[in-house]
């Protein structure tokens, strides 16, 4: 990955501060996760209370991310509001289509707005990046349509640099794995229930016991097709005995090693 010299790093940061103050005020839907932290700590610094951070206890997201979105909100200082809210409850989002996100989004914006026409603020930021242009994210077709602003993007900064600029202002999360949706393990079509999301994320944690920095463990019905980065598959190979002991515990039938190891989205190469 490309290493960005300081006064690059400068020049991109305060691109995005002249960004977001120009705002005058800003909700920010804080996951915990790198790109979220960022926005949060320019917002907080630029805006102090006139900045917010909101974050949603939900059944899709692990318990971990929750606390530790906690905990990265109080070190910024920003306020930080939670949002306790159940995606099962809505039956199309359960059917798991391709435009799930789509649905996921308009549902969080909705509980979002409500939030923020408490505090008079009529600016709701997401941590959308350059890179995510060209992907398949129904999710940010829901976001653009509802007016909602992407700092980061506008700021020109994509996944190389921003960790280098988040560590760059003392954030402790600049190199931690991204936090995303249990729910993105499943394929398409696949109906999403408790149990499933369940399998996901103590299969999840337990990986991470290994040392392993990233994973995703993906819910193909009795299988789980587990992937980690390239130079960490031999940690998986190593502790196979272990890892299968555990994930068949769990309900899995079959544990499987995707040898591509992880990339973001790999669901998504089936469309």
């Amino acid at each position: 990955m490309r290493q960005f010299d300081i006064n690059e790093i400068k020049e991109k940061l305060e691109k995005l501060k002249k960004i977001i103050k120009s705002k005058n005020a800003m909700a920010i839907a804080f996951s915990g996760g790198i790109d979220s932290s960022l926005l949060a700590k320019v917002a907080y610094e630029g805006l102090k209370n006139k900045a917010i951070a909101v974050t949603f206890d939900s059944d899709v997201f692990t318990q971990k991310a929750l606390v530790f979105s906690k905990r990265i909100a109080k070190e910024i200082g920003i306020k930080h509001i939670i949002i306790k809210h159940s995606k099962l409850d809505d039956p199309v989002f359960i059917e798991n289509s391709e435009n799930r996100c789509y649905h996921c989004k308009n549902g969080e914006i909705y509980l979002i707005e409500e939030i923020v026409l408490e505090h008079g603020i009529k600016n709701i930021a997401y941590g959308v990046n350059k890179s995510d242009q060209n992907e398949h994210r129904p999710g940010i077709t829901a976001l653009k349509e509802a007016g909602i602003v992407f700092p980061l993007q506008k700021a020109g900064i994509g996944k190389p640099e921003i960790p280098q600029i988040a560590k760059y202002l003392g954030l402790p999360n600049w190199n931690m794995p991204s936090t995303t949706c249990l729910a993105s393990r499943i394929p398409y079509g696949n109906e999403i229930d408790i149990k499933k999301l369940t399998q996901i994320e103590e299969a999840e944690n337990f990986l991470f016991g290994f040392g392993v920095s990233d994973s995703r463990v993906r819910h193909h019905g009795d299988i789980a097709r587990i992937e980690v980065p390239q130079n960490e598959i031999d940690i998986i190979s190593s502790n196979k005995i272990m890892i299968v002991k555990k994930l068949k515990e769990l309900g899995f039938k079959y544990i499987t090693l995707d040898l591509q190891g992880y990339r973001s989205g790999s669901m998504n190469e089936v469309i």
